[in-house]
């Protein structure tokens, strides 16, 4: 069998955002900006990190300020090569050269598993990546970067996954898996539960929004029956392909921002601004100058490995 690699990537962005209202109302949620990116530029860049070099972006109505993002702006870089601003004109232009960015449109909002179908005939006959830009991981490798090298081991499709409190497995796609013996990052799926009652969960591993998949699973969406709100899941069609090939779990390295929720996208803000090569020295300066109580500096930890980084604002 031919070795296959991960060449496209899909960014399902089609969502109305409606936990965000009024911000977005008129605005993408996919274009707030943490620090000073959009959240789908993050997800773009990770596929890019990746090695994918056509990146499909699903969208929906009232989406076009995306498109507008990743093309070229001749009259903003008129305007800053007339103003001599040569650092701010690469860093305008540098957008519009990331990777090939194809778009194509979902109707209507049935689901994860309906936007990852519309990339079908774009996609063609290859295993594909499917990155979901509400959900930022911080690492030192990139989670998608990470996920493609375990693909190129198993050959097959891939979930991301991280280990979440009990109480918080109903949120997410459970995977009933096992550890796999030679790679314990890897974990061998046997089934999967959509959001289990924290009593009835088979394990912690909770699918994220970080997918490797094959192109059989287009023909597992079209199989699956609606859910509520007349929904595709995405999950459904996945648990559907087990029967016929196998899926992994990731346990990947790095810590997750759910940026689609308004205190993690809080959160989020704070640590990548602390980390900021040009702001965090002095948003760290004014954090230490403001008064907190202890359970308001549990906002501003970062994850293992950043503490030398970063002075802790103190009551």
């Amino acid at each position: 069998m031919a070795f296959l690699k991960i060449r496209k990537a899909v960014i399902p962005a089609a969502g109305m955002g409606t936990r965000f209202l009024p911000a977005t109302k008129a605005t993408p949620k996919e274009m707030l900006p943490l620090v000073d990116k959009p959240l789908i530029q993050y997800a773009v860049e990770e596929a890019v990190a990746a090695g994918c070099t056509e990146i499909i972006i699903v969208t929906g109505r009232n989406k076009a300020t995306m498109e507008d993002h990743f093309d070229k702006s001749p009259e903003l870089e008129a305007s800053l090569t007339a103003r001599h601003r040569p650092a701010l004109l690469e860093i305008a232009q540098s957008v519009t050269k990331l990777a090939r960015i194809v778009y194509t449109r979902q109707p209507e909002p049935l689901g994860l598993g309906h936007a990852v179908l519309q990339a079908k005939y774009l996609v063609g006959d290859e295993p594909f990546a499917v990155i979901l830009p509400d959900d930022i991981v911080d690492s030192s490798v990139p989670c998608m970067k990470q996920m493609v090298e375990a693909f190129h081991e198993t050959q097959s499709s891939i979930l991301g996954s991280e280990v979440v409190e009990r109480e918080a497995i109903s949120h997410y796609g459970c995977l009933d898996c096992i550890t796999d013996l030679k790679n314990p990052q890897l974990l061998d799926v046997k089934n999967m539960v959509e959001k289990p009652k924290p009593e009835d969960a088979p394990s912690l591993n909770a699918i994220i929004g970080r997918y490797i998949l094959t192109p059989r699973i287009f023909e597992m969406i079209e199989k699956t029956k609606p859910g509520a709100g007349g929904e595709l899941q995405l999950t459904d069609a996945i648990k559907a392909l087990l029967q016929y090939e196998k899926v992994y779990g990731f346990s990947y390295e790095g810590k997750r921002h759910d940026a689609g929720d308004k205190l993690g996208f809080l959160k989020a803000t704070v640590e990548f601004a602390l980390k900021h090569n040009e702001l965090g020295p002095k948003f760290r300066e004014w954090l230490m100058t403001q008064q907190f109580s202890e359970s308001d500096q549990t906002l501003f930890a970062l994850p293992r490995g950043h503490e030398k980084n970063v002075e802790m604002a103190t009551v």
